[in-house]
């Protein structure tokens, strides 16, 4: 059964956009054609799952982001639109389908990320490895990011994550340690810093990502990216947080533009590499400093 997050409390109505955050929907060919190749190999795109606003931009510069181990998550975090509830087992061709498509599809960079599988005694992680060397294999040269869950806190299977070698390790805080309880009720804030932690000492390049809007204070913002770079993560990304649907948590506030302007200056000062912050960006937005910082780092 679906869980329906946000129900515990009466919703409001919806707050008006604001200019910036109206976007035209996405189409054009090359749209169409990554579409249909998704939907060929029976995969799941966040582009679409998560209602992104950002998905004919990305698409567009050769960028998609392609969800594994189904389309249900055993979570219920109540900002998400990704489907909430029991999967059905796993898909083991999965992997060598999402090879094939990053190679159609003609991908400069491919973000993979995952529902999170709690019924899985590994979270899913010896099927996201496989993952990755089916499109090392596949398309050779693709720049691959992965965004993964917390495995619950199991360093033997981000360890298993790691030993593939994506390019880039992302793991998103999402909000700061005081909204944790009522917006990501079943992770836990430390426990995601410590996987960021154990991912840059085990080199890779770590990255994670932050919403605001949903009754944060600036502060508290800030606070979370000194904690995010004390782990060592080079990359941040700060964006608006939209509300999906009526029965998902209301919008607090929407942040003026100048406000991701001042975050990104502070991030920088703190140290991190990249900092991409504004109203539309997502974690996996595509960015062409993003994409410069990676490929110099790994000399390609």
């Amino acid at each position: 059964m679906n869980k329906t997050p946000g129900t515990e409390t009466p919703t409001p109505a919806r707050r008006r956009k604001p200019p910036w955050l109206r976007v035209k929907l996405p189409h054009g060919e090359s749209v169409e054609r990554l579409r249909a190749v998704v939907r060929g190999l029976r995969l799941h795109t966040v582009c679409e799952e998560a209602l992104c606003p950002n998905l004919g931009l990305c698409w567009g510069h050769g960028r998609a982001t392609l969800m594994i181990l189904g389309g249900t998550c055993t979570r219920g975090c109540s900002f998400c639109n990704v489907t909430g509830g029991h999967p059905a087992g796993c898909d083991f061709d999965e992997p060598s389908r999402v090879g094939a498509a990053v190679k159609e599809m003609g991908l400069r960079d491919v973000v993979i990320t995952s529902v999170t599988r709690d019924d899985l005694p590994d979270g899913g992680a010896a099927l996201w490895a496989e993952t990755v060397r089916a499109v090392r294999a596949a398309a050779p040269g693709v720049l691959i990011e992965v965004l993964i869950p917390d495995f619950g806190g199991s360093a033997e299977a981000l360890a298993t994550v790691v030993a593939a070698r994506p390019d880039v390790l992302g793991h998103n805080l999402e909000t700061v340690k005081s909204l944790y309880p009522r917006v990501r009720p079943q992770a836990s804030y430390a426990r995601s810093l410590e996987l960021l932690r154990r991912a840059h000492a085990a080199g890779m390049i770590a990255k994670t990502a932050v919403m605001v809007g949903l009754g944060e204070r600036p502060q508290e913002v800030r606070a979370l990216m000194e904690d995010a770079r004390s782990t060592g993560c080079e990359i941040l990304y700060i964006g608006q947080y939209l509300q999906p649907s009526r029965r998902h948590v209301p919008v607090a506030r929407y942040a003026a533009p100048a406000e991701f302007d001042r975050y990104r200056q502070r991030g920088l000062a703190m140290g991190f590499g990249v900092v991409v912050s504004g109203p539309l960006v997502r974690s996996s937005y595509h960015s062409e400093e993003q994409e410069r910082f990676v490929r110099g780092r790994l000399g390609c």
